[in-house]
């Protein structure tokens, strides 16, 4: 016997999936994510973000290259410097949620204070 169908579930189109499935993509590299999250926190150089994530400038630029193309990451440029940065609430909230199911699966949640999480919006 078949288990009927689920009549009030709608599954996403394909435009919506498929958008769905480029972000992802794109945010399935350790260095973009905490290059993102460092951006949903204020404003950086390269050299700072090449800095604070550990890895070399021209990764870094790389990286900041794709997430700047997919719309992630905007720039300011003040002389010869250009300035990231990241405003996308939805971004902040799927990173936020991904952090602390990163930190539940793990065993490391819960590991400062009672109920909190080391990634916070």
């Amino acid at each position: 016997m078949h288990e009927q169908p689920i009549q009030t579930v709608q599954v996403p189109d394909d435009l919506h999936a498929r958008a769905v499935t480029d972000t992802f993509r794109l945010l399935a590299d350790p260095t973009r994510v905490k290059l993102l999250w460092a951006l949903l926190h204020g404003e950086h150089s390269v050299g700072a973000l090449a800095e604070l994530v550990e890895a070399g400038p021209t990764a870094v630029s790389q990286h900041l290259s794709k997430l700047r193309l997919a719309g992630l990451v905007h720039t300011r440029r003040e002389g010869t410097y250009v300035f990231y940065r990241a405003e996308d609430d939805h971004v902040r909230r799927l990173l936020t949620e991904a952090l602390s199911h990163a930190e539940h699966a793990t065993g490391t949640a819960g590991e400062g204070e009672p109920g909190q999480h080391r990634y916070r919006a």
